[in-house]
Protein backbone atom coordinates (compact mmCIF):
# COMPACT_ATOMS: atom_id res chain seq x y z
CA UNK A 1 0.00 0.00 0.00
CA UNK A 2 1.37 3.40 -0.97
CA UNK A 3 1.98 5.81 1.91
CA UNK A 4 0.78 9.39 2.02
CA UNK A 5 2.89 11.75 -0.07
CA UNK A 6 5.52 13.59 1.97
CA UNK A 7 6.42 16.28 -0.59
CA UNK A 8 9.79 14.84 -1.67
CA UNK A 9 10.57 13.59 -5.19
CA UNK A 10 13.43 11.14 -5.75
CA UNK A 11 15.04 10.48 -9.14
CA UNK A 12 16.22 6.87 -9.57
CA UNK A 13 19.03 6.31 -12.09
CA UNK A 14 19.24 2.53 -12.58
CA UNK A 15 19.65 0.48 -15.78
CA UNK A 16 18.46 -2.90 -14.36
CA UNK A 17 14.69 -3.14 -14.77
CA UNK A 18 14.13 -5.35 -11.70
CA UNK A 19 16.21 -3.17 -9.37
CA UNK A 20 14.56 -0.04 -10.74
CA UNK A 21 11.12 -1.55 -10.12
CA UNK A 22 12.04 -2.55 -6.56
CA UNK A 23 13.36 0.92 -5.71
CA UNK A 24 10.26 2.56 -7.18
CA UNK A 25 7.91 0.40 -5.09
CA UNK A 26 10.01 0.81 -1.92
CA UNK A 27 10.18 4.60 -2.26
CA UNK A 28 6.47 4.96 -2.98
CA UNK A 29 5.73 2.87 0.10
CA UNK A 30 7.77 5.38 2.10
CA UNK A 31 5.69 8.26 0.73
CA UNK A 32 8.09 9.64 -1.88
CA UNK A 33 7.21 10.64 -5.44
CA UNK A 34 9.48 8.79 -7.87
CA UNK A 35 10.95 9.65 -11.27
CA UNK A 36 12.85 6.97 -13.23
CA UNK A 37 15.84 7.05 -15.59
CA UNK A 38 17.45 4.00 -17.18
CA UNK A 39 20.91 5.45 -17.90
CA UNK A 40 23.22 8.32 -16.98
CA UNK A 41 22.24 10.41 -19.99
CA UNK A 42 18.59 10.39 -18.90
CA UNK A 43 19.57 11.43 -15.36
CA UNK A 44 21.48 14.48 -16.62
CA UNK A 45 18.79 15.39 -19.17
CA UNK A 46 16.17 15.23 -16.43
CA UNK A 47 18.12 17.47 -14.06
CA UNK A 48 18.85 20.01 -16.81
CA UNK A 49 15.22 20.12 -17.96
CA UNK A 50 13.16 23.08 -16.81
CA UNK A 51 9.88 21.41 -17.81
CA UNK A 52 10.05 18.52 -15.31
CA UNK A 53 9.27 18.31 -11.59
CA UNK A 54 12.27 19.29 -9.44
CA UNK A 55 13.82 16.44 -7.43
CA UNK A 56 14.92 16.36 -3.79
CA UNK A 57 17.41 13.51 -4.16
CA UNK A 58 19.04 11.15 -6.66
CA UNK A 59 19.56 7.41 -6.18
CA UNK A 60 22.31 6.54 -8.66
CA UNK A 61 23.82 3.27 -9.87
CA UNK A 62 27.55 3.26 -10.68
CA UNK A 63 27.59 0.99 -13.72
CA UNK A 64 25.19 2.20 -16.42
CA UNK A 65 25.14 2.57 -20.23
CA UNK A 66 25.79 5.92 -21.98
CA UNK A 67 27.65 7.37 -18.94
CA UNK A 68 28.99 5.63 -15.85
CA UNK A 69 27.67 6.71 -12.47
CA UNK A 70 30.90 8.39 -11.34
CA UNK A 71 30.90 10.69 -14.37
CA UNK A 72 27.21 11.45 -13.84
CA UNK A 73 27.86 12.20 -10.15
CA UNK A 74 30.52 14.79 -11.03
CA UNK A 75 28.19 16.45 -13.53
CA UNK A 76 25.34 16.51 -10.99
CA UNK A 77 27.68 18.37 -8.65
CA UNK A 78 28.19 20.99 -11.37
CA UNK A 79 24.43 21.34 -11.85
CA UNK A 80 23.52 21.40 -8.15
CA UNK A 81 26.29 21.17 -5.50
CA UNK A 82 23.71 20.73 -2.71
CA UNK A 83 21.49 17.99 -4.20
CA UNK A 84 21.76 14.76 -2.13
CA UNK A 85 23.05 11.84 -4.21
CA UNK A 86 23.09 8.30 -2.80
CA UNK A 87 25.07 5.73 -4.76
CA UNK A 88 23.40 2.30 -4.89
CA UNK A 89 25.77 -0.22 -6.47
CA UNK A 90 26.89 -3.84 -6.43
CA UNK A 91 30.45 -2.68 -7.22
CA UNK A 92 31.13 -1.82 -3.58
CA UNK A 93 34.92 -1.93 -3.58
CA UNK A 94 36.84 0.29 -1.19
CA UNK A 95 38.20 2.28 -4.14
CA UNK A 96 34.69 2.90 -5.55
CA UNK A 97 33.31 3.99 -2.19
CA UNK A 98 36.21 6.37 -1.52
CA UNK A 99 36.10 7.79 -5.06
CA UNK A 100 32.32 8.29 -4.89
CA UNK A 101 32.49 10.10 -1.55
CA UNK A 102 35.33 12.33 -2.78
CA UNK A 103 33.30 13.12 -5.91
CA UNK A 104 30.41 14.40 -3.79
CA UNK A 105 28.22 11.38 -2.99
CA UNK A 106 26.06 11.83 0.11
CA UNK A 107 26.04 8.11 0.96
CA UNK A 108 26.88 4.70 -0.54
CA UNK A 109 24.59 1.65 -0.32
CA UNK A 110 25.57 -1.86 -1.43
CA UNK A 111 23.25 -4.05 -3.49
CA UNK A 112 21.07 -5.83 -2.58
CA UNK A 113 19.70 -2.95 -0.50
CA UNK A 114 17.76 -3.75 2.64
CA UNK A 115 14.56 -1.74 3.06
CA UNK A 116 15.64 -0.44 6.47
CA UNK A 117 19.05 0.69 5.18
CA UNK A 118 17.42 2.50 2.27
CA UNK A 119 14.96 4.28 4.56
CA UNK A 120 17.69 5.31 7.03
CA UNK A 121 20.03 6.65 4.30
CA UNK A 122 17.28 8.69 2.65
CA UNK A 123 16.08 10.20 5.91
CA UNK A 124 19.61 11.15 6.85
CA UNK A 125 20.26 12.82 3.50
CA UNK A 126 16.96 14.73 3.50
CA UNK A 127 17.09 15.71 7.17
CA UNK A 128 17.86 19.36 6.52
CA UNK A 129 16.30 19.71 3.09
CA UNK A 130 12.99 21.49 2.49
CA UNK A 131 10.43 19.70 0.29
CA UNK A 132 10.37 21.08 -3.24
CA UNK A 133 7.09 22.12 -4.78
CA UNK A 134 6.56 20.49 -8.18
CA UNK A 135 7.09 22.84 -11.11
CA UNK A 136 4.33 23.08 -13.73
CA UNK A 137 4.89 21.15 -16.94
CA UNK A 138 5.67 23.11 -20.07
CA UNK A 139 2.90 23.59 -22.57
CA UNK A 140 3.36 22.55 -26.19
CA UNK A 141 3.72 26.17 -27.30
CA UNK A 142 6.68 26.71 -24.99
CA UNK A 143 8.47 23.49 -25.90
CA UNK A 144 11.95 23.90 -27.30
CA UNK A 145 14.20 21.46 -29.06
CA UNK A 146 17.74 20.94 -27.78
CA UNK A 147 19.22 19.09 -30.74
CA UNK A 148 21.12 20.40 -33.76
CA UNK A 149 19.01 22.41 -36.22
CA UNK A 150 20.42 22.33 -39.73
CA UNK A 151 19.82 24.56 -42.72
CA UNK A 152 18.64 21.77 -45.01
CA UNK A 153 14.93 22.38 -45.79
CA UNK A 154 13.94 18.77 -45.03
CA UNK A 155 15.79 18.79 -41.71
CA UNK A 156 14.24 22.08 -40.60
CA UNK A 157 10.80 20.86 -41.62
CA UNK A 158 11.23 17.75 -39.47
CA UNK A 159 12.37 19.70 -36.41
CA UNK A 160 9.50 22.14 -36.81
CA UNK A 161 7.20 19.16 -36.28
CA UNK A 162 8.61 18.38 -32.82
CA UNK A 163 6.58 20.99 -30.93
CA UNK A 164 3.55 20.46 -33.18
CA UNK A 165 3.22 16.69 -32.70
CA UNK A 166 5.13 16.19 -29.44
CA UNK A 167 2.05 16.99 -27.33
CA UNK A 168 0.02 14.31 -29.13
CA UNK A 169 -0.60 10.83 -27.74
CA UNK A 170 -0.56 9.27 -31.22
CA UNK A 171 2.01 6.60 -32.14
CA UNK A 172 4.96 7.81 -34.22
CA UNK A 173 6.89 5.80 -36.82
CA UNK A 174 10.36 7.14 -37.63
CA UNK A 175 12.12 5.76 -40.70
CA UNK A 176 15.64 6.34 -41.92
CA UNK A 177 19.02 4.76 -42.40
CA UNK A 178 21.08 3.44 -39.49
CA UNK A 179 22.71 6.28 -37.56
CA UNK A 180 20.48 9.01 -38.98
CA UNK A 181 19.23 10.13 -35.55
CA UNK A 182 15.93 8.26 -35.12
CA UNK A 183 16.36 7.75 -31.37
CA UNK A 184 17.41 11.39 -30.85
CA UNK A 185 14.22 12.54 -32.57
CA UNK A 186 12.10 10.13 -30.50
CA UNK A 187 13.58 11.51 -27.27
CA UNK A 188 12.89 15.06 -28.43
CA UNK A 189 9.27 14.18 -29.12
CA UNK A 190 9.00 12.65 -25.64
CA UNK A 191 10.66 15.69 -24.00
CA UNK A 192 8.16 17.99 -25.70
CA UNK A 193 5.12 15.96 -24.64
CA UNK A 194 2.93 15.91 -21.51
CA UNK A 195 4.80 12.71 -20.61
CA UNK A 196 8.17 14.46 -20.41
CA UNK A 197 8.28 14.05 -16.63
CA UNK A 198 7.77 10.31 -16.98
CA UNK A 199 10.12 7.55 -18.04
CA UNK A 200 11.36 6.95 -21.60
CA UNK A 201 12.34 3.33 -22.23
CA UNK A 202 14.07 1.98 -25.34
CA UNK A 203 14.25 -1.58 -26.67
CA UNK A 204 16.22 -2.62 -29.75
CA UNK A 205 14.15 -5.38 -31.35
CA UNK A 206 17.08 -6.54 -33.50
CA UNK A 207 19.53 -6.92 -30.61
CA UNK A 208 17.71 -9.76 -28.81
CA UNK A 209 16.07 -13.08 -29.78
CA UNK A 210 12.29 -12.83 -30.09
CA UNK A 211 11.75 -14.79 -26.83
CA UNK A 212 13.82 -12.27 -24.89
CA UNK A 213 12.13 -9.33 -26.60
CA UNK A 214 8.76 -10.69 -25.47
CA UNK A 215 9.87 -11.18 -21.85
CA UNK A 216 11.49 -7.71 -21.79
CA UNK A 217 8.34 -6.02 -23.09
CA UNK A 218 5.64 -7.94 -21.24
CA UNK A 219 7.42 -9.59 -18.30
CA UNK A 220 6.67 -13.09 -17.03
CA UNK A 221 5.25 -15.02 -14.10
CA UNK A 222 7.26 -17.31 -11.87
CA UNK A 223 7.60 -20.74 -13.49
CA UNK A 224 6.53 -19.51 -16.94
CA UNK A 225 9.61 -21.17 -18.45
CA UNK A 226 12.91 -22.71 -17.38
CA UNK A 227 14.87 -20.15 -15.40
CA UNK A 228 11.84 -18.02 -14.45
CA UNK A 229 12.46 -18.30 -10.71
CA UNK A 230 10.51 -15.17 -9.82
CA UNK A 231 7.93 -12.84 -11.30
CA UNK A 232 9.32 -10.06 -13.48
CA UNK A 233 7.61 -6.88 -14.64
CA UNK A 234 8.08 -5.91 -18.29
CA UNK A 235 8.87 -2.60 -19.91
CA UNK A 236 5.22 -1.81 -20.58
CA UNK A 237 4.50 -1.96 -16.85
CA UNK A 238 7.62 0.04 -15.98
CA UNK A 239 6.77 2.71 -18.59
CA UNK A 240 3.16 3.16 -17.49
CA UNK A 241 2.41 6.85 -18.01
CA UNK A 242 5.56 7.31 -20.08
CA UNK A 243 6.92 6.36 -23.51
CA UNK A 244 8.39 3.19 -25.03
CA UNK A 245 10.65 3.48 -28.06
CA UNK A 246 10.87 0.29 -30.15
CA UNK A 247 14.00 0.59 -32.26
CA UNK A 248 14.37 -1.57 -35.40
CA UNK A 249 10.77 -2.75 -35.17
CA UNK A 250 11.07 -4.10 -38.71
CA UNK A 251 13.12 -6.96 -37.21
CA UNK A 252 10.44 -7.97 -34.69
CA UNK A 253 9.13 -11.53 -34.95
CA UNK A 254 5.70 -11.73 -36.65
CA UNK A 255 4.19 -13.68 -33.74
CA UNK A 256 5.27 -10.99 -31.32
CA UNK A 257 3.85 -8.30 -33.61
CA UNK A 258 0.37 -9.66 -32.91
CA UNK A 259 0.80 -9.22 -29.16
CA UNK A 260 2.13 -5.69 -29.64
CA UNK A 261 -0.89 -4.87 -31.79
CA UNK A 262 -3.16 -5.95 -28.94
CA UNK A 263 -1.45 -3.57 -26.52
CA UNK A 264 -1.75 -0.68 -28.99
CA UNK A 265 -5.44 -1.37 -29.58
CA UNK A 266 -6.66 -2.33 -26.10
CA UNK A 267 -3.93 -0.90 -23.85
CA UNK A 268 -3.81 -4.18 -21.94
CA UNK A 269 -1.81 -7.41 -22.02
CA UNK A 270 -0.86 -10.49 -20.00
CA UNK A 271 2.57 -11.47 -18.76
CA UNK A 272 4.14 -14.63 -20.18
CA UNK A 273 2.59 -17.52 -18.28
CA UNK A 274 0.10 -15.18 -16.58
CA UNK A 275 -3.70 -14.98 -16.58
CA UNK A 276 -4.23 -11.53 -15.09
CA UNK A 277 -4.90 -8.70 -17.53
CA UNK A 278 -2.68 -5.66 -16.95
CA UNK A 279 -3.85 -2.25 -18.16
CA UNK A 280 -1.24 0.37 -19.11
CA UNK A 281 -1.12 3.91 -20.46
CA UNK A 282 1.97 4.02 -22.66
CA UNK A 283 2.80 6.03 -25.76
CA UNK A 284 4.61 3.91 -28.34
CA UNK A 285 7.15 5.25 -30.80
CA UNK A 286 8.87 2.97 -33.30
CA UNK A 287 11.79 3.25 -35.69
CA UNK A 288 13.27 1.16 -38.48
CA UNK A 289 15.71 1.37 -41.37
CA UNK A 290 13.70 -1.20 -43.33
CA UNK A 291 11.08 -0.63 -46.03
CA UNK A 292 8.01 -1.80 -44.11
CA UNK A 293 5.70 -1.72 -47.13
CA UNK A 294 8.07 -4.14 -48.86
CA UNK A 295 8.17 -6.24 -45.67
CA UNK A 296 4.36 -6.38 -45.71
CA UNK A 297 4.45 -7.70 -49.29
CA UNK A 298 7.00 -10.32 -48.18
CA UNK A 299 4.75 -11.24 -45.20
CA UNK A 300 7.43 -10.45 -42.63
CA UNK A 301 5.53 -7.49 -41.14
CA UNK A 302 1.86 -7.26 -40.25
CA UNK A 303 -0.13 -4.80 -42.30
CA UNK A 304 -2.54 -4.01 -39.45
CA UNK A 305 0.38 -3.22 -37.10
CA UNK A 306 1.94 -0.97 -39.73
CA UNK A 307 -1.21 1.15 -40.02
CA UNK A 308 -1.58 1.24 -36.23
CA UNK A 309 1.99 2.58 -35.82
CA UNK A 310 1.95 4.77 -38.91
CA UNK A 311 -0.36 7.46 -37.52
CA UNK A 312 2.49 9.98 -37.73
CA UNK A 313 5.33 9.06 -40.09
CA UNK A 314 8.66 10.89 -40.14
CA UNK A 315 11.40 9.97 -42.62
CA UNK A 316 14.88 11.19 -41.70
CA UNK A 317 17.11 11.86 -44.73
CA UNK A 318 20.64 10.36 -44.82
CA UNK A 319 23.52 12.72 -44.07
CA UNK A 320 24.81 12.57 -47.65
CA UNK A 321 21.60 14.30 -48.77
CA UNK A 322 22.16 17.15 -46.29
CA UNK A 323 25.74 18.09 -47.15
CA UNK A 324 25.23 21.74 -46.24
CA UNK A 325 24.63 20.59 -42.64
CA UNK A 326 27.77 18.41 -42.29
CA UNK A 327 30.24 21.13 -41.25
CA UNK A 328 27.82 23.02 -38.94
CA UNK A 329 26.83 19.70 -37.36
CA UNK A 330 30.48 18.78 -36.80
CA UNK A 331 31.03 22.16 -35.11
CA UNK A 332 27.98 21.45 -32.93
CA UNK A 333 29.51 18.11 -31.86
CA UNK A 334 32.83 19.86 -31.19
CA UNK A 335 31.05 22.11 -28.69
CA UNK A 336 29.05 19.21 -27.24
CA UNK A 337 32.10 17.03 -26.57
CA UNK A 338 34.56 19.84 -25.83
CA UNK A 339 37.26 18.97 -23.30
CA UNK A 340 39.01 21.61 -21.22
CA UNK A 341 42.50 22.28 -22.57
CA UNK A 342 41.78 20.51 -25.91
CA UNK A 343 41.08 23.32 -28.39
CA UNK A 344 40.44 21.71 -31.79
CA UNK A 345 39.17 23.39 -34.95
CA UNK A 346 38.12 22.22 -38.41
CA UNK A 347 40.68 23.03 -41.11
CA UNK A 348 39.66 23.80 -44.69
CA UNK A 349 41.07 20.45 -45.85
CA UNK A 350 39.05 18.59 -43.18
CA UNK A 351 35.88 20.47 -44.11
CA UNK A 352 36.41 19.53 -47.76
CA UNK A 353 37.01 15.89 -46.80
CA UNK A 354 33.85 15.81 -44.69
CA UNK A 355 31.67 17.19 -47.48
CA UNK A 356 33.03 14.75 -50.09
CA UNK A 357 32.76 11.64 -47.89
CA UNK A 358 29.49 9.67 -48.28
CA UNK A 359 28.98 8.94 -44.52
CA UNK A 360 27.44 5.44 -44.63
CA UNK A 361 27.04 5.61 -40.83
CA UNK A 362 25.30 9.00 -41.08
CA UNK A 363 25.14 11.31 -38.04
CA UNK A 364 26.45 8.64 -35.64
CA UNK A 365 29.58 8.20 -37.77
CA UNK A 366 30.09 11.97 -37.98
CA UNK A 367 29.81 12.35 -34.20
CA UNK A 368 32.30 9.52 -33.62
CA UNK A 369 34.70 11.19 -36.06
CA UNK A 370 34.46 14.45 -34.09
CA UNK A 371 35.12 12.63 -30.81
CA UNK A 372 38.16 11.00 -32.40
CA UNK A 373 39.33 14.42 -33.60
CA UNK A 374 39.07 15.83 -30.06
CA UNK A 375 41.06 12.89 -28.65
CA UNK A 376 43.82 12.96 -31.30
CA UNK A 377 43.86 16.72 -31.82
CA UNK A 378 45.08 16.26 -35.41
CA UNK A 379 42.62 17.48 -38.09
CA UNK A 380 45.12 16.71 -40.88
CA UNK A 381 45.19 13.03 -39.89
CA UNK A 382 41.39 12.81 -39.88
CA UNK A 383 41.24 14.55 -43.26
CA UNK A 384 43.70 12.05 -44.76
CA UNK A 385 41.66 9.15 -43.40
CA UNK A 386 38.46 10.50 -44.95
CA UNK A 387 40.16 11.12 -48.31
CA UNK A 388 41.55 7.56 -48.20
CA UNK A 389 38.08 6.13 -47.54
CA UNK A 390 36.70 8.02 -50.53
CA UNK A 391 39.43 6.56 -52.76
CA UNK A 392 39.48 3.06 -51.25
CA UNK A 393 36.30 1.61 -52.72
CA UNK A 394 37.20 1.83 -56.45
CA UNK A 395 40.74 0.56 -55.71
CA UNK A 396 39.42 -2.49 -53.86
CA UNK A 397 36.81 -3.14 -56.53
CA UNK A 398 39.46 -3.29 -59.27
CA UNK A 399 41.64 -5.55 -57.12
CA UNK A 400 38.74 -7.93 -56.51
CA UNK A 401 37.85 -8.13 -60.21
CA UNK A 402 41.43 -9.12 -61.09
CA UNK A 403 42.02 -11.59 -58.24
CA UNK A 404 38.78 -13.43 -57.52
CA UNK A 405 38.38 -16.90 -58.98
CA UNK A 406 35.44 -17.65 -61.35
CA UNK A 407 33.46 -19.46 -58.62
CA UNK A 408 33.57 -16.30 -56.49
CA UNK A 409 32.27 -14.09 -59.30
CA UNK A 410 28.63 -12.89 -59.23
CA UNK A 411 26.12 -15.74 -59.44
CA UNK A 412 24.23 -16.25 -62.69
CA UNK A 413 20.70 -14.94 -62.92
CA UNK A 414 17.81 -17.36 -62.77
CA UNK A 415 15.18 -17.69 -65.47
CA UNK A 416 13.30 -14.62 -64.25
CA UNK A 417 16.49 -12.55 -64.39
CA UNK A 418 16.69 -12.12 -60.59
CA UNK A 419 19.57 -13.47 -58.51
CA UNK A 420 18.17 -15.69 -55.69
CA UNK A 421 18.37 -13.89 -52.36
CA UNK A 422 20.59 -16.53 -50.69
CA UNK A 423 23.06 -16.30 -53.57
CA UNK A 424 23.09 -12.53 -53.20
CA UNK A 425 23.86 -12.84 -49.48
CA UNK A 426 26.60 -15.40 -50.10
CA UNK A 427 28.11 -13.27 -52.86
CA UNK A 428 28.11 -10.17 -50.67
CA UNK A 429 29.78 -12.07 -47.83
CA UNK A 430 32.44 -13.54 -50.15
CA UNK A 431 33.13 -10.14 -51.67
CA UNK A 432 33.48 -8.49 -48.25
CA UNK A 433 35.89 -11.22 -47.05
CA UNK A 434 37.89 -11.00 -50.27
CA UNK A 435 38.19 -7.22 -50.07
CA UNK A 436 39.38 -7.42 -46.46
CA UNK A 437 41.96 -10.12 -47.26
CA UNK A 438 43.26 -8.29 -50.33
CA UNK A 439 43.55 -5.03 -48.44
CA UNK A 440 45.58 -6.75 -45.70
CA UNK A 441 47.78 -8.58 -48.21
CA UNK A 442 48.47 -5.45 -50.22
CA UNK A 443 49.31 -3.44 -47.11
CA UNK A 444 51.84 -6.12 -46.00
CA UNK A 445 53.29 -6.65 -49.53
CA UNK A 446 51.64 -10.09 -49.58
CA UNK A 447 53.32 -11.31 -46.41
CA UNK A 448 50.56 -13.64 -45.31
CA UNK A 449 51.74 -14.03 -41.73
CA UNK A 450 51.63 -10.28 -41.22
CA UNK A 451 48.27 -10.14 -43.04
CA UNK A 452 46.84 -12.80 -40.71
CA UNK A 453 48.03 -10.81 -37.70
CA UNK A 454 46.52 -7.65 -39.19
CA UNK A 455 43.18 -9.43 -39.74
CA UNK A 456 43.42 -10.97 -36.24
CA UNK A 457 42.84 -14.52 -37.52
CA UNK A 458 44.93 -17.69 -37.43
CA UNK A 459 47.56 -18.02 -40.17
CA UNK A 460 46.17 -21.36 -41.40
CA UNK A 461 42.67 -19.89 -41.40
CA UNK A 462 43.89 -17.14 -43.74
CA UNK A 463 45.40 -19.71 -46.13
CA UNK A 464 42.14 -21.66 -46.11
CA UNK A 465 40.12 -18.51 -46.79
CA UNK A 466 42.44 -17.52 -49.67
CA UNK A 467 42.09 -20.94 -51.25
CA UNK A 468 38.30 -21.03 -50.77
CA UNK A 469 37.80 -17.54 -52.20
CA UNK A 470 40.28 -18.06 -55.02
CA UNK A 471 42.58 -15.26 -53.96
CA UNK A 472 45.67 -16.21 -55.95
CA UNK A 473 49.25 -15.60 -54.82
CA UNK A 474 51.16 -12.87 -56.59
CA UNK A 475 54.12 -14.06 -58.61
CA UNK A 476 56.46 -12.95 -55.88
CA UNK A 477 54.32 -13.97 -52.92
CA UNK A 478 56.52 -16.90 -51.88
CA UNK A 479 59.58 -14.74 -52.13
CA UNK A 480 57.93 -12.08 -50.00
CA UNK A 481 56.87 -14.61 -47.41
CA UNK A 482 59.17 -15.44 -44.53
CA UNK A 483 61.30 -18.62 -44.93
CA UNK A 484 59.30 -20.58 -42.36
CA UNK A 485 56.07 -19.58 -44.10
CA UNK A 486 56.93 -21.08 -47.52
CA UNK A 487 56.66 -24.82 -46.67
CA UNK A 488 53.24 -24.32 -45.01
CA UNK A 489 52.08 -22.30 -47.99
CA UNK A 490 53.03 -25.07 -50.41
CA UNK A 491 51.32 -27.68 -48.21
CA UNK A 492 48.15 -25.55 -48.07
CA UNK A 493 48.15 -25.33 -51.87
CA UNK A 494 48.65 -29.06 -52.26
CA UNK A 495 52.30 -28.87 -53.42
Amino acid sequence: MQAQKNGYTILVGEDELEVRGYLEIALKCLGYSVELAQDGEEVINYLRSSSRPAVSMVLLDLIMPQRDGMEVLREIRQIDPELPVIIVSGAASTLNIVTAMKSGATDFLCKPVAHEDLQKAIRGALENRTPIQPAPLATPSSAKTKVFLGTNPRTREIHSLVANIGWSEAPVLIQGETGSGKEVLARELHNNSPRSGKIFLKLNCAALPSELVESELFGYERGAFTGAFQKKAGMFEAADGGTIFLDEIGDMDVRLQAKLLQVLQDREFQRIGGKDTIKVDVRVMAATHRDLEKAIAERTFREDLYYRLNVINIHLPPLRECREDIVPMAEYFLRKHAVAGRAVSLTMDLKHAMTTFHWPGNVRELENMVRKLIILGNPNLIARELHAKVMRKPILSSAVNSSVAPEAQPAALNESGITPILQQVTKAKQQAETEAILAALNSTHWNRKQAAALLKIDYKALLYKMKKLGVEDNAGSLAAASPEEAPRSMIANGD
